[in-house]
Order: C-alpha cells, then structure tokens, then sequence
C-alpha cells in the first residue's frame, strides 16, 4: 500500500467509505464539516494532503447539498497541494438527464461532468451509470463498475430453480440479457408506457414467465412504481416468485409503501446509497471491497478489467457481501 494515498469522503456516504478505506486496509482521512445558521457548510481537511493521491468519496443523491460538498472537497485538496484527486461517485445522481429529448431543457449530467472537471478532479470512479455514453461527457478517465461482479456471485450461491430474469422496461433489456446469459436463465421483458415521469399507464410482459421464479434486474428503483406494477403482472402471468435486484436505492416518495405492499417478496440492493430505513424485504450487499479493488488497481496502475469480465469472477463468501436483510 503506498504512503502518500489518503481516502476521504463526504457525509452523505461515510458508511460506505468507511468500508471501503477498512477493505483497502487504511483508515478514513479526517476531515470536518462547519455547518453554518443559514444552511450553508465548508468542509475541510483535518490532516497534510500535500503530495497526496486523494481519493474522495461521496454519492450526489438529492439533496443538491451533496454534490455541492464533494465540489468544495475537490476544491479543497486542490487548494491543499494534492497530487492527484480522484472521485470515487458510487451513485452519479443527475445520470437520468443525459440528453436533450425535448424543447428547452438542461443536460444535467454534462453540466455536472464540467463542474467537476472545473473544480479540479483528476477521475472519476463511479458504478452502473444510467447510461454509458455519460463517460464521453467527461474528458477525463472514467471508471465505471458494474454491480454485477457482486450480484451474479449471490445470484449463483442462492441457487434458484428455473430462473427467469426479467427487466422492467426495454430500455433494460441489455443488462436483463447479460445476466439472465450468465446464468443460463431465460429472458423476460416488461413494455411500459409513461405518460409522464414517475407515472405508468401499462405493462405487458413480453416472454413466458409461467411457473418461473422471477428476479427483475434494474439499475435505479425510484418510486418503485414501475417495478411494482412489473411484478404484478408477471405475477398474474403465472410467475412462481417474484424478486428485484437494482443497483442504486433511490427510494423516494412512496417507495417503501409501494414495496411492502407490491408481490416482491425481496429487493436486494447495493450500499451506493443510504436507506432512510430497513425494511425486511430488502437485501443490501456492500459494494466496500469492489472500490477498495478498484482503488488498488488505480493505485498500482493495474488492470482491473477483470472486475467487468463475467468470466473473471471470483467466489465471493455471502457474509463478506451482506450488510442486512
């Protein structure tokens, strides 16, 4: 482990980085936060960073405020004379705008890919972008891990019979196809029709699902509203069981609610995000040693395609992986 690497993080995602600093084997960097009357805060660097390969870790779920810190800890380790600084960003929260699809509207994830190259970072690690071709908003390397390296292993070790992986929506049709390849699951996909964001008018599910016992794989569950109205229907389609498995867990609005009174019998989700509460049908698995990998490679400026190749994977014990059910 080289001595001039410090790991930092904002406070929207210090559990994580703490995992992540404890996998890699080096304690968390300590910084403060001063937090103002108005609202307003400064973070700054508790420890010499000077020379330092800095490596800041902060998810930019809403509120803004969280994004606005990890800007002011890059600013600060720039101001602070650090070698490099890489942002390791598990949940790119502005990802859903990346691009102009009607009149007189921003491209949010450009405009937050300029501020962070403005501000001074050096590369950004991230996981399951929305979508991929965010990375050629960036003109700087762009890591972007799949949670599949962690959610295929504990897919295989739970050993389902007759399998079926389904996505909510067709625009998750490549990710539903890759793992249901892997796993040698059939394939199943849900046609949605959205008459405005957050609301669903239909669903119909394209595949047969009949006696299967189901998992739709997504990358963000939100509402849970899509994914609800997903299972029902595979539901009344004859599925056997139905279970969700989405990297990021927004969970706002009635999301909870939605979940506990939809068929899912399970959610199992990543550590990219807080919950603002358990709930017994969700499963979080921690992501803490994907990074701290990732970190090494970085570090050591090796390869680490193997974390994106399925035929790379390792086995991985459960208990390292669960963080609660």
């Amino acid at each position: 482990m080289a001595s001039n690497i410090k790991i930092a993080c904002g406070r929207a995602s210090s559990e994580l980085a703490g995992r992540i600093a404890e996998s890699y084997g080096q304690k968390l960097a300590k910084t403060e936060v001063c937090v103002y009357s108005d609202g307003d805060f400064q973070p700054a660097f508790c420890e010499n960073i000077r020379g330092c390969d800095v490596f800041l870790i902060q998810s930019t779920f809403p509120p803004a405020d969280n994004l606005m810190e990890l800007l002011y800890m890059i600013d600060g380790a720039r101001r602070a004379s650090a070698n490099k600084i890489i942002a390791i960003i598990p949940y790119f929260g502005v990802a859903r705008q990346d691009r102009k699809d009607k009149p007189r509207i921003p491209i949010g994830a450009k405009l937050v890919a300029n501020l962070l190259t403005a501000a001074g970072v050096d590369r950004v690690i991230t996981m399951d972008l929305h979508a991929d071709q965010i990375q050629g908003f960036f003109d700087i390397p762009v890591d972007n891990i799949y949670a599949s390296r962690i959610f295929l292993p504990y897919l295989k070790k739970r050993n389902f019979e007759n399998l079926c992986i389904a996505s909510p929506d067709t625009g998750g049709t490549r990710r539903a196809a890759s793992y249901a390849k892997y796993l040698n699951a059939d394939l199943a996909i849900g046609y949605k029709q959205r008459p405005r964001p957050n609301e669903i008018a239909n669903l119909q599910i394209i595949g047969d699902v009949k006696d299967k016992n189901v998992i739709i794989v997504d990358d963000i569950v939100d509402t849970a509203g899509t994914l609800c109205k997903a299972a029902a229907a595979m539901k009344e389609a004859g599925a056997r069981s139905v279970r969700a498995m989405c990297v990021h867990p927004v969970l706002s609005g009635k999301a909870y609610e939605n979940l506990e009174q939809s068929v899912i019998e399970e959610l199992i989700v990543t550590d990219t995000i807080p919950l603002r509460k358990k709930s017994e049908k969700i499963t979080v698995l921690s992501t803490g040693k994907l990074f701290a990998a990732v970190i090494d490679g970085v570090v050591n400026n090796s390869s680490i395609s193997n974390l994106f190749d399925y035929d790379h994977f390792k086995d991985i014990e459960m208990d390292d992986m669960l963080i609660e059910k």
